[in-house]
């Protein structure tokens, strides 16, 4: 096997330190002259007819957060502007919280999604971590709110979406808010010191697990207000880019990968071993479900409760968590089989999803891996492929850019290069 994809070795930190390099330049058109996100095309072009949402908006001050904590300052305001994004134009000072979006007129979208604030959270966070300006203020209110209109203290769990009035909650909900959430709360403490948002990060992983464990470990992705699986949601609409119908297999290894983190950082080392073992039986049914399973290369997106492809496509996120897990997974195990999972995705991600000649990483592909666009045209944001050259290297008991600050500032007082 190619040295560049063997996790650990000077050749793979290299080659992803030039996929980075690649994304951060790719996206540096994405801000509009208020701070939200444009939308980005092919080859980073803003789409401006499209809504500039405050995800989109809030992933884009993340990675550029990480960005700065890294060291380089050739794109020094970029983090800041989506910042400002946050703090202004998205923001409703009427009724609180943040719009889903904006039209490319300036009109507010409709509904107040907590999936959106757990990356506001995320976004805050980061920023803090980096010195923002700003970034204290955003993540206070983030968390002030979200602890008003999403946290359901009783059940341990978060809900999914309001109106814009928060006067109206729908009774869906849903886990791929519950996963965001996590890793928002797990930045937060990382930023705040604030153990009480780790903690209920637990809680939702508890909750999830069980789940899990009585579904053969592929994890129900929707509920109704009393928690009540839906495992037929979205039958009729199975390519949904955020609520599909079935199994998502990126979403059990990204939990995988969460759950890990949270452990190792909330647990004593001997109080672990049944979420390491969860987390290791979320990703190997998964993968097994969905890597190569098709006769192609690639993670199909979604299956049905027997582990059999609904569709096919292979989403550029659901790569980037397996490059991240199986990484995470061999650093806190020990275990080969990890690293050479490791190797066979790096491998795949420069054959058929990295984009050598715009840059960034394919945002879909089709069975035969081929670019297609029906659920993701164009690239819009750069969160899970930049996290993914970064987590493989980096502590796995911190969020990344903790970890990423944490490294810059121990090889700063040694005196050593930075990588």
């Amino acid at each position: 096997m190619n040295r560049k994809y063997q996790l650990g070795t000077e050749e793979n930190k290299d080659f992803l330190k030039r996929i980075r390099e690649g994304l951060f330049r790719f996206g540096e058109k994405y801000a509009s002259p208020q701070g939200s996100a444009y939308y980005l095309g092919d080859d980073g072009t803003p789409w401006k007819d499209r809504p500039r949402e405050t995800w989109i908006t809030s992933r884009m001050a993340h990675v550029y957060c990480l960005d700065e904590l890294l060291g380089n300052r050739q794109r020094e305001g970029l983090a800041d502007a989506a910042i400002q994004g946050l703090l202004r134009e998205l923001h409703d000072d009427k009724n609180g919280g943040w719009y889903t979006g904006l039209t490319s007129q300036g009109v507010p979208l409709p509904q107040k999604q907590c999936y959106a604030h757990a990356f506001v959270i995320l976004a805050a966070s980061s920023g803090l971590l980096a010195q923002k300006n700003g970034a204290e203020e955003l993540l206070q209110m983030a968390l002030d709110l979200y602890d008003l209109r999403f946290w359901d203290e009783e059940k341990g769990l978060s809900c999914d979406t309001w109106n814009t009035e928060f006067t109206i909650l729908e009774e869906y909900r849903g886990l791929n808010a519950n996963m965001h959430t996590v890793e928002a709360f797990l930045a937060a403490t990382d930023a705040t010191g604030k153990r009480e948002y780790t903690e209920r990060a637990g809680r939702i992983i508890d909750h999830v697990i069980g789940w899990a464990s009585g579904n053969q470990w592929r994890i129900p992705e929707h509920f109704t207000k009393s928690w009540t699986p839906q495992l037929q949601y979205n039958e009729s609409c199975p390519e949904d880019p955020f609520k599909p119908y079935g199994a998502t297999p990126g979403h059990g290894i990204e939990w995988a990968r969460l759950i890990i983190q949270w452990a190792s950082s909330a647990l004593a080392k001997e109080n672990r071993a049944s979420y390491m073992e969860a987390s290791q039986l979320l990703y190997h049914r998964a993968i097994s479900d969905a890597w190569n399973c098709d006769g192609a290369p690639g993670l199909v997106y979604t299956t049905d409760w027997d582990g059999r492809p609904i569709v096919h496509d292979r989403m550029h996120w659901t790569l980037a968590e397996a490059i991240n897990t199986s990484a995470v997974l061999y650093q806190a195990t020990g275990k080969a089989e990890y690293s050479r999972d490791y190797e066979s995705f790096m491998q795949y991600l420069d054959t058929f999803v990295l984009d050598h000649e715009k840059g960034s990483w394919f945002h879909q592909l089709n069975k035969d891996n081929q670019v297609v666009k029906t659920v993701w045209p164009g690239k819009p944001d750069l969160y899970h492929a930049v996290q993914a050259t970064l987590i493989p290297c980096y502590r796995f008991d911190l969020s990344i850019a903790a970890a990423v600050k944490e490294k810059m500032v121990t090889c700063n007082l040694s005196g050593k290069m930075i990588q």
